[in-house]
């Protein structure tokens, strides 16, 4: 086994590893088209002592977000307990979401969808890509005119178009200019638009760092661009704070994350 491959096997493991539950696949509810990928982020924004301040939210690509109804496919794997159905409509979906500038990606305040779930007798059980996980303006700096491997997370459409499957689609990102935008070299599959896209940011001999790069955007010209998280971070950053959970029935005691990390 060449380094190369031995690099690519690591790399997709751990991603697989550490996110394979922060995706979502959705579509446009009751058409054929208009499928996409979105995910769950944890922005910290502050921590003192042993307790955190955490804003959870989907990223998703703007593009993706302009309808109605839509409808989220969930998986087994994304609850600890049995849920009710394998669907989510979203009605309202476009007001749902807030526009990240010209960065082309919006967020949406996971408030709801813990809401929903409750609602329903379920839970989430998640990941995230964190604070850690996401990229920052040093490690988009580390992407040149060379090509880097780099894994977009997302959910293809399978032929009859109601199979969603997760999967790891293998490419290259580059920059053409130092400052310039982050482009994905190769295809993206029906539906992974507005997935992560990873990396693994080389350390001494066969360590790696995995980053989670930022946001795979519709083709523009014959590529996709990549939307960084260090752009993303700043972005969210300048929202306002969300609403607050609604308060739960459940009388046990609650910790003070208001939904469940899988682990």
């Amino acid at each position: 086994m060449s380094a190369q491959t031995a690099d690519h096997h690591s790399i997709i493991d751990a991603m697989t590893t550490n996110a394979a539950r922060s995706t979502l696949p959705y579509q446009q509810a009751h058409r054929g088209t208009d499928f996409g990928t979105a995910f769950w982020f944890n922005d910290l924004v502050d921590t003192q002592g042993d307790t955190e301040t955490i804003r959870q939210y989907l990223v998703t690509a703007r593009a993706l977000t302009r309808y109605d109804v839509a409808e989220v496919r969930l998986r087994p794997e994304l609850s600890k307990s049995a849920m009710s159905a394998n669907a989510l409509a979203l009605l309202a979906f476009e007001d749902g979401w807030i526009p990240l500038g010209d960065s082309g990606v919006a967020v949406m305040s996971a408030a709801p969808l813990h809401a929903l779930a409750r609602r329903k007798r379920w839970e989430w059980a998640t990941d995230e890509i964190t604070d850690g996980l996401a990229a920052k303006e040093q490690d988009v700096a580390g992407i040149g005119d060379e090509p880097v491997p780099a894994y977009v997370l997302g959910h293809d459409v399978g032929p009859d178009r109601t199979d969603l499957p997760q999967a790891v689609v293998v490419g290259t990102v580059v920059r053409d200019a130092a400052d310039g935008p982050v482009w994905w070299n190769g295809t993206v599959p029906v539906g992974c638009v507005g997935a992560p896209v990873f990396v693994g940011i080389h350390l001494d001999g066969r360590r790696f760092r995995l980053v989670c790069l930022g946001v795979i955007l519709p083709e523009d010209g014959s590529r996709h661009p990549v939307a960084t998280f260090d752009r993303i971070r700043s972005a969210v950053r300048e929202l306002p704070e969300p609403p607050s959970p609604p308060a739960s029935d459940d009388p046990a005691p609650r910790s003070r994350r208001w939904w469940r990390r899988a682990g």
